[in-house]
């Protein structure tokens, strides 16, 4: 009887260590953005620790890693051409859209997840909760999540990497997703899925940084923090500028 409460008591640690762990890495957790930068290549890369230390001999697992930027209100206005002129008909107001979203995986994520699971932990482009604020039918719904995909795909802000991930042995694993010129700063995230068999085992989250330094951050924080300052001085620049360029050309 002891014998039989022990392991009905242990069950569920057991079960829990019987479980694999992700220990991710980036190559770089604090990107700073400076006025010649032009794009980062950021490198993921971790191990597969299986219980024991001894790879399983079912089918191989799956690695996922998806970049996450700052979620943001984004408004998307759809244009019409009306009476010859193109003219901002209607719209649709997100609350918690990524504005940057990386996905990279071993194989094409559609043969990983099935469509609920892949909405559940929003992987792909196509499965994304962007919480629009107002009610509108699903059809017209998709066809502003597709335009505002579509718009942040062509910025370099949205894609998809299918098969870009390598994995070693079984346990270790890389891939390297790019970081646009145009990104905007905040605290990312980069989140690993281990996938087996259409199953989520394990999951782990590294925090990135990225933000402006030097001349770029001081504009920045003045144009955020101390606004009526930052005008007054932008004038005076424009007014100066100005007055120098035209003293030049009388010269001439």
């Amino acid at each position: 009887m002891k014998r039989a409460a022990w392991l009905v008591l242990t069950a569920p640690l057991l079960m829990a260590q019987a479980k694999p762990v992700l220990v991710p890495d980036v190559s770089d957790r604090d990107i700073n953005i400076i006025y010649s930068f032009t794009g980062a290549e950021l490198l993921l890369f971790g191990a597969i620790l299986y219980p024991g230390g001894r790879t399983p001999n079912t089918s191989d697992a799956d690695i996922v890693v998806v970049v996450k930027g700052p979620s943001q209100r984004i408004t998307v206005r759809e244009k019409q051409k009306i009476a010859g002129i193109w003219v901002n008909a209607a719209r649709m107001r997100y609350q918690s859209a990524p504005s940057f979203y990386a996905i990279a995986s071993s194989r094409p994520i559609d043969q990983l997840l099935d469509d609920r699971r892949r909405a559940v932990y929003e992987l792909g482009l196509d499965s994304l909760q962007l919480s629009p604020s107002t009610t509108e039918p699903d059809p017209v719904q998709q066809r502003f999540v597709r335009g505002l995909v579509d718009l942040k795909r062509r910025a370099g802000l949205y894609y998809e990497a299918p098969s870009a991930v390598q994995i070693t042995d079984k346990v270790l694993y890389r891939a390297q997703v790019t970081i646009p010129a145009r990104v905007p700063v905040g605290r990312f995230t980069a989140e690993t899925y281990l996938i087996r068999d259409g199953h989520v085992l394990a999951v782990a989250v590294k925090d990135i940084s990225i933000r402006k330094s030097g001349f770029e951050r001081f504009v920045a924080r003045s144009a955020e923090h101390r606004s009526f300052i930052y005008g007054l001085v932008a004038v005076a620049l424009s007014v100066a500028f100005g007055w120098a360029a035209g003293w030049v050309a009388r010269r001439v």
